[in-house]
């Protein structure tokens, strides 16, 4: 990149590689400026950065010229005005993930930057910047880093708004194709059936006699996930006051009616039945109070364990399963049995589009094969012809003979 110095370094001009034009850049009350000359020739572009340099001193010395914000400085103003625009409906979790990664990733990267520096480019750096220095060596999650970029455009926005950024740049990620929607991991019925015997097993006959309790608890929290479709943050903050078991009236079936407290605020699950048991087995082990939570913790690794002796830790797609599957379970399993979409993505605190985006578009009973399998009934030749035949005959005999003359 070709760089010249003015007025005693004050100002500097520069070519970037593939731009016909020369750019300038000064200091000025110890904010970094830049700017285009829009200017082809040196000389002419030498010119126009000495008047834009010598205008913003003159901006400085009236007053005109505020010093601009850093990007640290407007990531404390965004997560202070965050944590308190959106109290009671965007759960403390999901704030506190802003506030993890403002402080992890984008305070390290932009955090001496004045917002105003930030470009494109920038912003492609930084995604070039996270994919090599991964601590474990491997580049992060599309979604994690989606979710940085989200919090990036989140602290820009809260400087637009206070008038310290201009224009908000373009954080669109270039060279991307469409991306491969790849379907959640779930549990098939019968894989499903394999992981509740295999629970239930360790329940009755644990190990050892101190992992009876661990094995009791994950038999119920299995059942009462995939039976409920809860988050796993939802089903882990749940108290004893929070569950009631209840008589659905249109079917006579004893239920849980769950009031859920998660990252979509607070709202109602009506489980299976199926989840019922589950909930009793936990309650009279615990004897807890209202204020207890159902599951105190949750024993990963001996749920990890189970898949593993099942073979079942990883699905076909090579996707590993969590303890979230039993969630995309509970919903694929609905939607298998007929379920109405718009009621489970209700019960399930999500959207249609979720759902048949992530869900109902590998399951085959979605698809109606008497409505596709559609055939239009059309005559035989034979019984075409013979059909024309009479027709021209009826038409000759209903014709008047012609008189003689």
């Amino acid at each position: 990149m070709a760089r010249h110095d003015l007025m005693d370094g004050k100002v500097q001009v520069y070519r970037r590689s593939g731009s016909p034009y020369w750019q300038c850049a000064c200091s000025v009350a110890g904010q970094q400026q830049r700017s285009t000359t829009r200017e082809e020739s040196l000389a002419r572009a030498k010119d126009v950065a000495s008047d834009w340099y010598l205008g913003l001193l003159g901006k400085y010395r009236s007053g005109d010229l505020k010093p601009g914000k850093t990007f640290a400085q407007v990531a404390d103003r965004f997560v202070d005005e965050f944590a308190i625009i959106t109290q009671g409906d965007r759960s403390p979790i999901y704030v506190e993930g802003h506030r993890k990664r403002i402080k992890n990733h984008l305070n390290p990267f932009f955090g001496k930057m004045v917002v105003g520096e930030i470009t494109a480019g920038t912003v492609q750096d930084y995604r070039v910047h996270r994919m090599k220095t991964e601590r474990n060596g491997k580049p992060p999650a599309r979604s994690t880093l989606h979710q940085e970029i989200v919090c990036l455009r989140q602290v820009l926005k809260t400087a637009h708004r206070h008038r310290w950024l201009e224009q908000l740049p373009d954080l669109s990620a270039p060279y991307r194709a469409s991306s491969k929607i790849s379907h959640r991991a779930w549990f098939s019925p019968e894989e499903y059936k394999r992981l509740y015997e295999a629970t239930r097993e360790r329940a009755k006959n644990p190990k050892a006699a101190r992992w009876r309790a661990v094995g009791e608890n994950l038999h119920d929290f299995v059942l009462f996930m995939a039976n409920t479709g809860l988050r796993p943050d939802e089903a882990l903050s749940l108290e004893f006051r929070d569950v009631t078991v209840a008589v659905d009236e249109p079917t006579g079936q004893r239920i849980l009616e769950i009031a859920v407290r998660g990252k979509r605020g607070v709202g109602w699950c009506k489980s299976m039945p199926g989840a019922v048991t589950p909930f009793e087995r936990v309650q009279s082990r615990s004897d807890g109070q209202p204020t207890d939570r159902l599951f105190p913790q949750f024993p990963r690794q001996l749920f990890n364990t189970v898949l593993e002796e099942l073979n079942l830790k990883v699905d076909r797609e090579g996707q590993s399963r969590t303890i979230y599957s039993l969630r995309h379970t509970y919903i694929c399993m609905r939607l298998m049995e007929g379920a109405d979409i718009y009621q489970v993505a209700k019960n399930c605190r999500t959207s249609v589009e979720m759902i048949e985006t992530y869900y109902a578009a590998h399951i085959k009973n979605m698809i109606d094969a008497s409505a596709i399998n559609v055939r239009k009934t059309r005559p035989s030749p034979t019984r075409s012809a013979n059909t024309a035949v009479r027709h021209g005959l009826s038409r000759a005999r209903s014709k008047p003979s012609t008189p003689r003359t």
